[in-house]
């Protein structure tokens, strides 16, 4: 079995701000449990193709969709941009047709710093997912990353990732990083830093303890709340407590991933990866993968609350965080992947079927969220529904109950302030979310070209 080679850490970005649908039911091509991988770990443990950040739901587009493709929508004038800032936008759409919409709906000049700080975490994240690079070159690759932004000339040519355009065009987009304030550029370049150091950690390390998994989530997920929290703070629009509660804005980012490493259990050992703590699953089974196993269902559904049950500890930082938050773009940015992962949590408690296949939440389901989570009485009457639905599922022989039942007594028992909205470019809430949901479509349009695209050229090879 593979190590937490941070292979997760490619989820980075990508985990951290999206929820993407997993990948079929099985390990491989229809195959169940039992099946060999469908992957080896040269293709990364958080491939480009198939995310784990709370991307847009899988809906299925109208008509009018079939017969032509839809762009991500741009909410600013691209004819006033440099050539360069350009051809990020055009990378940033490239490599998360989902992401790049909701960043382009963020106000001001936070608009170029996320989608900056994006495309630089990519191209990280792109050098730690490459398994044809030896660990001589990696390492020291991932530990000095930062320093590349402030050289000019550096690239990479040697990658054969699918998004290996950000390592060899990083020239253009380290540009961009040096015309951003330097408040910005600070920012990054220490998030980036931290991060690489954390993958350069986890390249060959298994996590064994409660405590290293929180410390795992925290550098490919944690340091990405925290990175932006300072960035809203820096570009005004946000409240300078917001980049200054770094133990906040680590639990928004801890709170999906703990999500997405739960909710892909069966796909990762599909793709001999492991990421739940050792000390949690070895008090039910052996081997991580006997969780897998028809009988010992029962045993595996335990063990997953038990972690479900650590999930939920972050809910009340989560609506502390966003109770906080002024800007109306920046609050639906943060707000949506936390109530699908609530949303996602809820499905997967006490239910065997994580198991056996794939467990999302409804399409229908999943743009209803995505309209709804606009304002903080919504978005705590959504955390509220779920975590009621979460303990009307706890089983009293369950070894977690009394704690599953504290912690969703101490989320009742909450009190977080409703907080003013305002934008400064004056979307309405209703607008923005609208703007979500043609993102949905979109990412589903070009999702389904892209999958037919790989069957025709797979075709073609045989």
């Amino acid at each position: 079995m593979a190590s937490c080679s941070s292979k997760a850490a490619s989820s980075l970005f990508k985990r951290t701000l999206a929820l993407s649908p997993p990948r079929g039911g099985g390990c491989g091509r229809g195959g169940g449990p039992g099946s060999s991988s469908a992957t080896s770990l040269g293709s990364g443990r958080l491939r480009s193709g198939g995310s784990r950040l709370l991307q847009p739901p899988s809906a299925l587009p109208p008509r009018f969709l079939a017969t032509q493709p839809l762009s991500p929508p741009v909410l600013f004038l691209q004819d006033s941009l440099s050539d360069s800032l350009r051809t990020c936008y055009k990378y940033l759409n490239q490599t998360s047709r989902s992401f790049a919409a909701v960043i382009q709906a963020l106000d001001g000049e936070l608009r170029n710093a996320v989608c900056i700080f994006y495309l630089v975490l990519r191209a990280l994240d792109t050098v730690e997912d490459d398994m044809t690079i030896n660990l001589e070159t990696k390492v020291p690759m991932l530990e000095n990353f930062h320093s590349y932004l402030y050289q000019p000339d550096w690239k990479f040519m040697e990658s054969k990732e699918k998004h290996r355009r950000v390592l060899e065009d990083f020239p253009t987009i380290s540009l961009e990083f040096r015309n951003l304030a330097k408040v910005y550029q600070d920012v990054i370049a220490e998030i980036c830093h931290k991060m690489g150091l954390g993958m350069a950690e986890f390249l060959e390390k298994k996590v064994d303890s409660k405590r290293e998994w929180d410390r795992y989530c925290h550098y490919v997920a944690g340091l990405v709340g925290i990175g932006l929290s300072r960035l809203f703070s820096a570009s005004k629009l946000e409240d300078p407590v917001i980049g200054q509660d770094t133990e906040l804005a680590n639990s928004m980012g801890l709170f999906l991933q703990k999500t997405n490493i739960i909710r892909d259990y069966l796909e990762d050992q599909c793709e001999d990866r492991e990421f739940w703590p050792t000390e949690v699953w070895s008090k039910y089974v052996k081997k991580l993968s006997d969780l897998a196993k028809p009988e010992n269902i029962d045993k595996a559904v335990q063990c997953m609350n038990e972690l479900i049950t650590n999930t939920l500890h972050h809910v009340p930082d989560v609506l502390v965080y966003l109770s906080r938050l002024k800007n109306q773009s920046v609050f639906n940015f943060c707000a949506i992947p936390q109530v699908m992962a609530i949303a996602t949590l809820a499905a997967c408690y006490n239910n065997k079927q994580v198991f056996r296949g794939v467990v999302k939440i409804r399409k229908g389901q999943a743009v209803t969220l995505m309209m709804d989570a606009t304002n903080m009485e919504a978005v705590k009457a959504i955390m509220y529904q779920y975590m009621e639905e979460i303990y009307q599922k706890i089983p009293s022989t369950d070894p977690s109950s009394s704690r599953t039942q504290q912690i969703i007594a101490s989320v009742r028992s909450l009190s977080v302030p409703s907080g003013t909205l305002i934008s400064r470019v004056h979307y309405s809430p209703i607008y923005l979310s609208c703007v979500m949901l043609l993102v949905a479509l979109s990412w589903q349009y070009m999702s389904t070209v892209s999958k037919a695209t790989e069957e025709y050229v797979h075709t073609g090879e045989n």
